[in-house]
């Protein structure tokens, strides 16, 4: 009985998700059909909605948003990090007390 029980649950579960699902497609192609307005921030590659302000770490000094990468990564070589692993390795190690062996 508990198994039939769980059977409609689930059913009824997946029927309601796939729903949802084709309810979204439909919302979807509606809203792909339907032109936007295009200025110069968003050809850019920022769009911001009229009326919003963007986030604070976006904007340069004079209030203007930044086209420049936020994330700079430094490229190493594989002997440099596993130089700088080791030494914290071995600076984080406990050392052992008179005597005593690890």
């Amino acid at each position: 009985m508990l198994q039939i029980i769980y059977l409609i649950a689930f059913t009824i579960l997946a029927f309601l998700a796939i729903g949802n699902l084709i309810r979204s497609l439909i919302g979807f192609s509606r809203e792909s059909g339907q032109p936007r307005a295009r200025n110069d921030a968003s050809v850019r590659g920022y769009s911001y909605r009229t009326g919003t302000v963007p986030h604070p770490e976006l904007l340069d000094e004079l209030g203007n948003v930044t086209t420049e990468p936020l994330l700079i990564m430094k490229s190493i070589s594989i002997e440099d990090a596993r130089a700088r692993l080791d030494a914290l390795y071995h600076t984080d190690r406990p050392r052992p007390a008179e005597g005593e062996n690890l």
